[in-house]
């Protein structure tokens, strides 16, 4: 598959679609463990203008970094030291180079072909594009009905004490600006981690923005997720989480659909050191 051609330079533009080329760097950052079956479906949809894939191993006992660097040879792998989803993310975006970070499952669940949508918000202005499988356009092949109902609860836990018009809550295909990093403090390391970042985002202020997302069926292998014992983690994410200053809260913009590609491109609208244009 083709890959990447090196380290980005400043000027230079990379294509991402007839709409739009982008000069920041993308770093993708694949938390895994044991994935090695579901790797070949992932890497597949990848963009080929990405810039680096960060893949943080949890220990394999297959051959999850082997295959890992056979379908993408210039793979940065990381090795996770401690346990669970958050510390492996946490490992992972550390070890990024690029302006603009993306987290995406290994379990062949998500498209990788929707990170333009993810990047498009972006440089139209958003500090954090946030997946939903709920907002219009989404949608999800792996969810129980008591997952689902979990969800729905806790998203609504957190719009009413954080000030959020979020529709998803509990979803692992987030892409932001390295910036944010440096805004919100990550110190958890479970399935709760994406809750957090929700919550702290919205806490500093941060202008995010939904991106419709379509949540397939894992491929091969069982999830590590368990419903009840990580919807109760999340739940004390939740109610630790001091509430949202209200100058803060005015400071933050609704939620929105994502734009279409070329209007993102002709708002003019772009993130720190960002440079569009379009591509004929």
């Amino acid at each position: 598959m083709p890959r990447p051609d090196g380290p980005h330079t400043t000027g230079r533009y990379r294509p991402v679609s007839s709409y739009l080329a982008i000069a920041p760097p993308v770093s993708v950052v694949i938390p895994a463990m044991n994935e090695a079956e579901n790797l070949p479906y992932v890497f597949k949809t990848l963009p080929d203008w990405i810039h680096e894939v960060v893949l943080v191993d949890g220990n394999s006992t297959d051959a999850t970094v082997r295959v890992a660097r056979e379908l993408w040879p210039d793979v940065k792998v990381v090795e996770q030291r401690g346990k669970g989803k958050g510390d492996a993310l946490i490992s992972g975006f550390a070890a990024c180079t690029g302006d603009i970070i993306v987290m995406i499952d290994a379990d062949g669940s998500a498209d990788g072909q929707e990170i333009v949508s993810y990047v498009s918000a972006l440089v139209s202005g958003a500090d954090f594009a946030k997946g939903s499988r709920f907002a219009n356009g989404g949608g999800t092949d792996d969810m129980t009905p008591i997952r689902k109902l979990g969800n729905f609860v806790l998203c609504a836990v957190v719009n009413a004490k954080f000030g959020a018009r979020y529709t998803d809550l509990c979803y692992g295909y987030n892409a932001f600006w390295r910036h944010c990093l440096d805004r919100i403090t990550l110190d958890c390391t479970g399935f709760e981690v994406e809750t957090l970042m929700n919550i702290r985002v919205v806490k500093a202020g941060l202008k995010v923005q939904e991106i419709p997302s379509h949540e397939y069926d894992r491929i091969h292998g069982v999830s590590n997720l368990r419903a009840v014992r990580d919807g109760l983690r999340v739940l004390r994410v939740i109610l630790r989480e001091r509430g949202v200053p209200r100058a803060a809260r005015r400071r933050t913009r609704a939620v929105r659909p994502a734009l279409p590609l070329p209007l993102a491109v002709h708002t003019g609208l772009a993130g720190p050191g960002v440079r569009q244009g379009e591509v004929s």
